[in-house]
């Protein structure tokens, strides 16, 4: 019996561009990369050295405060490069790939029948625990602890997000091996969340308390899901994963290879036509960017959602845990007096100079201006309409800000993650990095108390 759960508090941002429910497949990449900065507050040790032949799912490096936590190779080949920063800080390890995959074969393994304890180190040594990420402090999440709960988030409420419904078409078998083996690792319930009227896959799975879920976005984020369901409180441990990520991990379970396929919304307004590809983790986005074709050459490509995604050049690479790739128009004009005149063409939360309240299905062409610039708070209101937690966003942002770790803990800063202020950062007219003033601040929380 599902449980529904309705989203009043928030904004949904329609843009040009959503991807059309057609797969093709992406051309092979030559190189695959892992961008390190994907596993935060991982300090890696690496396995091999430049040169060294690689399968899919051989373990590249491992992170020092866990020597058991591997971290796989997506494809086989050879490793190319290892690229450092200051510090000889690991930053990339880029890998040239085969054009036959051969892949490490961890053998079967009958999870049905396994202790939690074997199951945690099979996925440890098959690289699939860093798709398993822990609140408090949204890092990956340590396997010493024993979460309340688990989480996943099957309904995407994002601008130009992957449909979930759709990308997890025939993937049944793949999911349920994970979601079983995934509720021997804790005493609680595994929690999965779908869109009310979706007729996604999840909800015909057995061993899980199945969510409905409605409303703006928010709704679809995993951190408003679990405010609403079972709130974390100072001492207590919730991990998350992704659905994809289950699918991946599933195949792990059933087969023993780690097959890192993804299925990818290539969307925005700069893309032709957009729509589905499947590829692998770490391919180079010009693979499918450019098979759909761009509109004009002044674009800019986010790996990942509009609002939670990284900047990233068009030779850049697929990130670990990304299955959308947006492309947009790149804001670098400016509007005279544009703060001082009617304005049809933006989304907006107010209501002052703005008529976007007006058509909420209304789809909008936006670029990457901020419209505006830097400024100190202004207190508005604004940030507690789209904000659905029983949290107040202000206060805690100020928080960190100041770095003061007693208010920061009792204005449940345990309970979110960067992406949870995406949405406040986007209407915020002060243009205040709230997601990064979230990681610091989770951070400083991490180092401090642990």
């Amino acid at each position: 019996m599902s449980k529904d759960i309705r989203i009043k508090k928030g904004l949904n941002i329609n843009l040009v561009g959503a991807a059309e429910h057609t797969i093709s497949k992406a051309v092979l990449s030559n190189v695959y990369a892992l961008n390190l900065n994907d596993f935060h507050g991982i300090t890696p040790k690496m396995l091999l050295k430049e040169g060294a032949e690689v399968k899919a799912g051989e373990a590249l490096f491992y992170n020092k405060n866990n020597e058991d936590m591997h971290f796989v190779s997506p494809v086989s080949g050879e490793l190319i490069e290892i690229e450092r920063g200051a510090r000889r800080r690991i930053l990339t390890l880029k890998i040239l790939a085969d054009k036959e995959q051969t892949y490490v074969d961890h053998g079967s393994f009958d999870f049905g029948k396994a202790s939690s304890t074997e199951i945690k180190a099979f996925l440890l040594k098959g690289g699939c625990w860093p798709f398993i990420k822990q609140r408090p402090y949204d890092i990956v999440a340590n396997p010493d602890a024993t979460p309340k709960a688990i989480f996943v988030s099957g309904y995407a409420t994002a601008p130009l997000a992957a449909d979930p419904d759709f990308a997890l078409q025939g993937k049944e078998q793949e999911l349920q091996a994970a979601l079983t083996a995934l509720g021997k690792l804790t005493p609680g319930k595994v929690h999965v969340s779908i869109g009310k009227s979706s007729n996604s896959v999840l909800a015909g799975l057995s061993g899980i308390e199945v969510h409905k879920v409605s409303g703006p976005h928010p709704a679809g984020l995993v951190g408003t899901q679990i405010n609403k369901i079972d709130p974390i409180n100072k001492g207590e441990v919730v991990w998350t994963v992704s659905p994809q990520d289950l699918v991946i991990m599933g195949e792990l379970l059933l087969t023993g290879k780690f097959n890192a396929e993804r299925i990818v919304a290539l969307a925005g307004s700069s893309v032709k036509a957009p729509k589905y590809y499947k590829t692998k983790i770490g391919t180079e986005i010009a693979t499918f960017l450019y098979a759909s074709g761009v509109n004009g050459e002044n674009f800019r490509v986010i790996n990942g959602d509009v609002l939670t995604g990284a900047k990233s050049s068009q030779d850049g690479y697929l990130g670990f845990y990304n299955n959308t790739v947006t492309a947009i128009p790149e804001g670098d004009d400016y509007e005279l007096f544009g703060w001082n005149k009617p304005i049809f063409n933006k989304v907006s939360s107010t209501r002052a100079l703005t008529f976007s309240w007006l058509q909420p299905k209304k789809k909008y062409d936006l670029t990457t201006n901020t419209n505006g610039e830097h400024r100190a708070f202004v207190v508005t209101g604004q940030y507690e309409a789209v904000f659905p937690m029983d949290i107040f966003p202000m206060q805690l942002l100020k928080a960190c800000m100041v770095k003061d770790l007693d208010e920061m803990e009792q204005l449940g800063l345990y309970e979110v993650a960067p992406e949870d202020f995406s949405l406040t950062e986007f209407i915020c007219i002060s243009k205040q990095p709230h997601q990064q003033i979230i990681r610091e601040g989770l951070d400083l929380l991490y180092q401090e108390i642990g």
